[in-house]
């Protein structure tokens, strides 16, 4: 009987026919709603029976599974199926549980991804639209499968030095990748940091990765960052995080920097990256200010440089002052500007109340320039790892990488807008324009005066119905974040793009790249406190020092945002992580009546020689509720 299920089993998983009728969805009809949108096969059923196949007890069937789909039935997966029945083991084969483990990579999953990939065109289409309706679960799982599997062929291409065999694999696990991710952005399946193979900031050398690829655009033949592997992992941006994508951004910079000193091109990029230092006259841009008249100057000194001088690392002289700018100097002066530039008196921006979150004003009564220079401000950050505090919403972001905003956008600046909308979107009745009394022109309010803006060419007499209700919507969001606007953002884009422009750009997507400018909210505050430096007679086990921590660590999250906001004068962190923060902490002379003192600029903590904990805690609080932001002690 035994050797009867396995010459069964055999003749299932060696032929393609046999296979693409099993495990069948028989609550539908005769075809078992088979086509380009549903594949008519029960997945549940074939996990239930592949998890049964996997336990202990029938390790034989496993095996002998595993063999003849290894040796038969992943060789015979054709490339121009007849039909859509022919397709179903495509479907099928990802839930074989030995599909994950690493020992089968080379002999199936990756040969798998290799049929995959020779589909011609119509049937690879079909399994775009069959992976994009299958439950959340099995998506995750095969994203998940072709990322452990490039990890497990780079780290073993490094340590059995079988490169050459290995690489074209890689290539196929990638593909397959780029593939799913492509399913995902239309079909919004999973988040997009699904995709991340964080082990690559380690396995790769991704300052050389994106100078092959540079190289690549420009026509260019270099070598490759992994020697074996013809293949830039900058083409697969999907696969690197906001570290890696950081890195790109400024070997970007310094690359454009270097070829700026010396015109011999692109073919000498990476002797210009070691020798640039040396054939430089001015490795940094410097830019000379005062304190009372920061504005004008910072647009006087910005102008006269170049686009790829702005790319060059930021040193800031306060004029009057010897203080030596490692760093502190730039953030202040960042601080200082911004707080200048964001202050109500000028009208450059508008703070929505629910969000807290600001927008261009559609009137204002300052020059473009202004704006401008904000951009600047903002691309100039990304590149001097400062964290500007500018609340932006991801809209902006968007923008700038040419993505269309969305109704979504709107819901996050203003949440009552974005509702009131979705509400007329989603009314059932067929009485919309009685319900809702609208037409294509909408009320808008500047500096107390109420004006009538149409969305469309004679929109004012256009009634918003249930047939129109979507143009209705869409017009109105192109309205507030485009149309309205326009110049203000222009100028502020040619600001941003003036320092931060290029095809790396596109690399990133919207979220990452505010994360780059505003930082994230990934707070680790463990790695705050292993970063920490300490002055004077502090050490890591002083006992001030100690309870400090016990403190911080015990706060509520908004307590310890608003002593971030206190220390740093940003909520936020650097996208490099809380450690670059490298917070100082040092004694003072006064006695324990006093309260800590945050020096902004250099991340400083002036912090009393409290003896006991409660004491500590109250003091700590005070200081931070009482804290206004733009605090430059």
């Amino acid at each position: 009987e035994g050797n009867n299920v396995l010459d069964e089993l055999n003749m299932i998983f060696s032929s393609v026919a046999c296979f693409n009728g099993s495990f069948l969805d028989h609550q539908n009809d005769e075809h078992f709603k088979t086509g380009p949108w549903s594949s008519g096969v029960d997945l549940i059923a074939a996990r239930l029976f592949f998890d049964k196949m996997a336990k202990t007890e029938y390790s034989k069937l496993l095996q002998q599974a595993t063999v003849t789909l290894e040796n038969r039935l992943i060789a015979q997966l054709p490339t121009s199926p007849p039909d859509f029945e022919a397709m179903r083991a495509f479907l099928i084969l990802p839930v074989f549980p030995l599909f994950q483990d690493p020992k089968n990579y080379l002999t199936l999953t990756l040969p798998f991804a290799a049929a995959v990939l020779r589909l011609d065109a119509n049937p690879s289409k079909v399994l775009d639209n069959w992976w994009s309706e299958v439950d959340i679960g099995y998506f995750c799982r095969l994203v998940e499968i072709y990322k452990n599997a490039v990890v497990f062929l780079l780290t073993r291409m490094k340590t059995l030095q079988l490169a050459p065999l290995l690489s074209h694999y890689v290539i196929y696990a990638l593909r397959v990748l780029e593939k799913l991710y492509k399913v995902n952005m239309n079909a919004n399946r999973v988040a997009y940091d699904v995709f991340y193979v964080h082990e690559l900031n380690n396995l790769v050398n991704i300052e050389t990765d994106y100078l092959y690829w540079a190289s690549q655009q420009a026509g260019v033949k270099i070598q490759p960052a992994i020697a074996e592997i013809p293949v830039a992992f900058c083409t697969y941006p999907f696969v690197l995080n906001a570290r890696a994508k950081t890195k790109m951004l400024q070997t970007d910079a310094a690359l454009q920097m270097q070829i700026a000193v010396n015109r011999t091109g692109v073919e000498n990029i990476f002797m210009l990256l070691t020798l640039g230092p040396f054939l430089t006259s001015s490795p940094f841009l410097v830019l000379h200010v005062q304190r009372d008249n920061l504005v004008s100057d910072a647009l006087r000194e910005l102008s006269i440089h170049s686009d790829v001088d702005l790319k060059k690392p930021l040193k800031v002289v306060f004029l009057g002052e010897e203080a030596v700018d490692d760093g502190g100097v730039t953030k202040e002066f960042f601080l200082l500007l911004l707080k200048e530039l964001l202050d109500p008196k000028y009208g450059m921006f508008t703070q929505y109340e629910q969000s807290r979150l600001i927008w261009f004003s559609e009137k204002t009564f300052v020059e473009q320039n202004w704006f401008h220079l904000i951009g600047i401000l903002c691309g100039l950050a990304i590149y001097n790892f400062t964290v500007v505090d500018l609340h932006f919403p991801l809209v902006l972001y968007k923008k700038l990488l040419n993505v269309k905003p969305s109704l979504d956008d709107l819901k996050e600046l203003s949440p009552t807008e974005g509702r009131s909308l979705q509400q007329l979107l989603d009314h059932p009745d067929n009485d919309v324009e009685d319900a809702f009394c609208l037409t294509f022109a909408i009320f808008r309010e500047n500096y107390g005066i109420i004006e009538l803006q149409e969305l469309v060419p004679g929109g004012n007499k256009v009634a918003v119905k249930k047939e129109n209700r979507k143009e209705y919507v869409e017009a109105y969001v192109d309205f507030i974040f485009n149309n309205s606007i326009r110049e203000l953002f222009l100028a502020f884009s040619s600001g941003f793009l003036k320092v931060s422009g290029g095809k790396v750009l596109h690399l990133f997507q919207p979220s990452e790249l505010m994360a780059m400018v505003v930082g994230n909210t990934n707070f680790n505050w463990k790695e705050l406190e292993m970063s920490a430096i300490y002055k004077g007679e502090y050490h890591a086990a002083h006992p001030t020092i100690k309870l400090f921590w016990e403190v911080l660590h015990q706060l509520p999250l908004e307590k310890k945002k608003l002593f971030l906001l206190f220390l740093t004068g940003s909520d936020r962190i650097p996208i490099y992580g809380m450690a670059s923060i490298r917070m100082m902490i040092q004694p003072t002379s006064g006695g324990e009546q006093y309260l800590p003192v945050a020096h902004t600029c250099y991340n400083l903590l002036d912090l009393p020689k409290y003896q006991n904990k409660e004491t500590l805690r109250t003091k700590l609080i005070q200081a931070i509720d009482h804290h206004e932001g733009f605090s430059l002690v």
